[in-house]
């Protein structure tokens, strides 16, 4: 049951991490960070994603030709254990072997107030699509451009969790993508 859950925060992350991402270049791994958090039986888990790929050109004077398109790794989701990682890349929560990764291409960025920003996009996840729109808080640091954000998400609209997996009652639907995304700078 933690594995699945594990699994399935994997996926919320994955999501996260695709809707962060929005500067011309790509990302500092080393500093960019995408966590899924989920409840399992009423308890927050947290994991990880080791390995993102993002190409990001953002220009807050030039929102019309900005774009962002990010590339998870499902595989690389870590729940701190290598039985739960290996559950939630299997069959039942990500599926890694067919659907290997999860993305996110944005379509339209629109600015806010102070630095806030929403992203738009397609989230792709187990091979199931769906818009998004992901509230971004943007800032400079030197020549790196810098994306903090939560993007919640329903696991079971992609299909993270098959079988008994599906129990919302072990697993909570909700899913919490929480993103900071650094560019390697322009």
């Amino acid at each position: 049951m933690k594995n699945s859950l594990r699994t399935l925060t994997l996926s919320a992350f994955v999501t996260g991490v695709a809707f962060a991402t929005a500067a011309h270049a790509g990302i500092d791994t080393a500093k960019s960070t995408l966590t899924a958090t989920f409840k399992q039986m009423n308890v927050p888990v947290d994991g990880s994603f080791k390995k993102i790929n993002a190409t990001i050109q953002f220009d807050p004077a030039n929102l019309g030709s900005s774009k962002a398109q990010l590339d998870v790794d499902v595989a690389s989701f870590d729940l701190g254990s290598a039985e739960y990682n290996d559950q939630v890349a299997g069959k039942d929560w990500f599926d890694a072997k067919d659907f290997p990764h999860a993305t996110f291409v944005s379509n339209a960025i629109k600015a806010g107030a102070n630095g806030a920003y929403s992203v738009t996009g397609t989230l792709t996840i187990r091979g199931k699509s769906n818009t998004v729109t992901v509230p971004v808080q943007y800032h400079k640091d030197g020549a790196a451009q810098v994306f903090d954000g939560v993007l919640p998400i329903k696991r079971l609209q992609y299909g993270i969790g098959q079988g008994e997996w599906s129990d919302t009652s072990l697993v909570a639907d909700d899913v919490q993508l929480k993103f900071h995304i650094v560019s390697n700078g322009q």
